[in-house]
């Protein structure tokens, strides 16, 4: 049972529209309350740009990156946003046109220059995007703004000013990595991206990041492939959004949503395509996942199967009595989600979003369960013996393991993404809450769901502009997970397991828009 709350009318299109940066931080009026030993700052970086002169961006994830920085400080809150100064970025207000090309949207040579020029543009090769709009991570004592592209950019976390692009096939044998690296504790990060392995077929390449040493030097120049899974199609590569990591055990799971490389290669130089002109899917591999020993670098002999899933976030991976539990926000189908976030689709009337929501591959949070250690003699068994999840993991003739998952949550169009938790502490480990963003037709929502005698409860960011004022509404999104019963879970302050705030943040009208 669950009960909707339809997007308030026009506002989530705000999302959408091209904002500017700030030249200083602006303050927030506060209604609610924000405690008083909340102190800190949060970093995203997301579209900010969807238009360059009279060029539009078509797609959700080529707008251009804008860095927003929330203070908290003694119940305060200010806020700021300034825009990566990319090459995608600085190229395209210098020419005031887009230069390079990005996720759903193909750049054209100059038309300044003459037919010649213009023609050999063409075989000039793939220029790579840097628009880092994605995300941001540590490593070392500096922070990164990155896409999904061998480049990442360097920041100034205090002040968002950009410092330099770099290029992660300098250091490591990577063609792109992921903008979700897992960050322990002692500062080492771990990302995954696709490489070229034996024989020129494709792999993926699990690179090791380590901390700060007290020699100083950059973290970067000691980056090292320590695991290498291999790519189930040659020349076509899952797209690889997030992966699964614990103390002991890393986790790939390979969707059936491919890369086609060599119409990455050709069609891009040849005819103008964009990235999302590259995608297809498999609609008959379903889905692998693979396991490597995280110290020793050795891929586990099991193959996992199961039916076919879009993923891009992973919420948590943990060990238990000879089990991996992997926690994933999934898309039913083969068909690619990115397909539906066009911008064109974004902006329509709250009715034709709704419309074509409908036709797209349907949201679920979901538990897996692998066995990692495997007896022939169960063969056509139900390997899972904890006691705390229904789901299976059947191990068949073909000595395969069959995975059925325990659905955690699942709402008819609705969504748990972008799944946050305690990282620091639980991260890898047996945890108890984790927090996301509701999805009401692939727009933020909120959304209250009752299961049985589990509460689960979804609330996400809000947004209204009216009278000059612009105002978000910012809410914990909370989903009390059963499988750690065992577990004291997470507390808080005071001894409080979950503490609820709830506020009203008003910004100047010179803050409206979207980013």
């Amino acid at each position: 049972m669950y009960s909707q709350v339809e997007h308030p009318a026009g506002g989530y299109k705000k999302l959408f529209e091209t904002v500017e940066e700030l030249s200083s931080p602006v303050t927030a009026h506060v209604t609610g309350r924000i405690p008083t030993w909340l102190r800190g700052s949060l970093l995203r970086c997301g579209p900010g740009l969807f238009e360059v002169g009279a060029e539009p961006f078509y797609h959700l994830f080529d707008g251009q990156a804008l860095l927003h920085k929330f203070d908290f400080k003694e119940g305060h809150v200010t806020y700021h946003r300034r825009f990566v100064r990319t090459d995608a970025y600085v190229r395209a207000m210098t020419e005031k046109r887009i230069v390079i090309t990005e996720f759903g949207t193909y750049a054209y040579p100059d038309p300044c220059k003459n037919i010649f020029s213009r023609f050999f543009s063409y075989f000039k090769g793939v220029e790579v995007t840097d628009n880092a709009l994605v995300n941001v991570y540590p490593v070392g004592e500096d922070y990164y703004a990155c896409t999904e592209t061998n480049f990442i950019t360097k920041i100034n976390p205090d002040t968002l000013e950009t410092i330099k692009q770099v290029d992660l096939c300098k250091y490591v044998s990577v063609n792109g990595a992921t903008a979700h690296p897992h960050v322990e504790n002692d500062g080492t990060v771990y990302n995954i991206g696709n490489c070229f392995g034996k024989n020129f077929s494709l792999a993926y390449n699990i690179i090791r990041i380590p901390p700060l040493q007290a020699d100083k030097e950059d973290p970067m120049n000691k980056s090292e492939v320590v695991v290498q899974f291999p790519c189930s199609d040659r020349f076509k590569p899952s797209y690889v959004h997030s992966f699964g990591l614990t103390p002991n055990y890393i986790v790939f799971v390979e969707t059936p949503v491919k890369i086609n490389l060599l119409k990455f290669l050709s069609s891009w130089s040849l005819w103008g395509a964009n990235y999302m002109d590259c995608f297809e899917s498999n609609e008959t591999m379903g889905v692998w996942l693979h396991v490597a020993e995280k110290k020793k670098g050795r891929l586990l002999n099991i193959k996992y199967r199961t039916s076919a899933f879009n993923l891009f976030h992973h919420i948590n991976t943990f060990e238990d009595n000879g089990f991996l539990i992997v926690d994933l926000c999934t898309w039913k189908g083969f068909e690619f989600v990115y397909n539906y976030l066009y911008l064109a689709n974004l902006r329509a009337n709250w009715d034709e979003v709704k419309k074509q929501a409908e036709k797209a591959p349907q949201p679920e949070a979901r538990r897996y369960v692998l066995p990692l250690r495997i007896d022939k003699a169960d063969t056509g068994k139900n390997l899972v013996t904890l006691p705390y999840t229904t789901a299976t993991a059947t191990l068949r003739s073909d000595e395969t393991v069959w995975l059925e998952p325990e659905v955690i949550f699942s709402g008819p169009r609705h969504a748990f993404e972008f799944p946050q938790i305690n990282y620091k502490k639980y991260g890898g480990k047996p945890y108890t809450y984790t927090y996301g963003l509701g999805l009401n037709h692939f727009v933020p929502d909120r959304v209250t769901i009752r299961k049985g005698v589990r509460h689960i409860f979804l609330m996400s960011l809000c947004l209204r502009a009216s009278k000059g004022i612009f105002e978000m509404w910012f809410y914990f999104l909370h989903l009390a997970l059963q499988a750690e019963c065992k577990n004291k879970g997470d507390v808080g302050v005071a001894g409080a397991r979950f503490i609820p705030i709830r506020a009203n943040l008003r910004f100047p009208s010179r803050c409206s828009g979207g980013g």
